[in-house]
């Protein structure tokens, strides 16, 4: 199992959660991003989704590895977990602010937690990254 994490554990995890929460809160209450998730297009949201994940690869693999990682596995896995602890946390906000809805307009909400997803999960990496070496 410590090959597939890696050095992973639960304070990386707890710092991606406190980033993603960190950098999602300010930007939940916003009525620009409850509104760009009803208007933007579903192929803007998905372009921004790759983004944020094209750009944590990079930070992953040139800053937090520093280049010298030879399993890319590694890299991948842990940006999809970031990815993914990222949107949870974005979704549990959205819902408490009553922006996400399982019964009506759950695409709107799924837009919105994919759009502030992409300022989080950049949040979230910065910070899983402050204790490297």
């Amino acid at each position: 199992m410590k090959s597939v994490f890696g050095k992973m554990n639960l304070e990386d995890i707890s710092q991606i959660v406190v980033g993603a929460a960190v950098m999602a809160v300010p930007i939940a209450f916003s009525e620009e991003l409850w509104k760009f998730g009803e208007t933007l297009p579903l192929l803007n949201i998905l372009m921004l989704a790759i983004l944020s994940i094209g750009i944590q690869f990079f930070y992953t693999n040139f800053s937090l590895f520093q280049g010298r990682e030879e399993s890319y596995f590694r890299i991948i896995f842990r940006v999809l977990l970031n990815y993914i602890l990222t949107f949870l946390t974005v979704g549990i906000i959205l819902f408490l602010l009553n922006r996400l809805s399982f019964s009506s307009e759950l695409l709107v909400g799924f837009k919105r937690v994919i759009i502030l997803s992409f300022p989080a999960s950049l949040g979230a990496v910065i910070v899983d990254g402050f204790d490297k070496e």
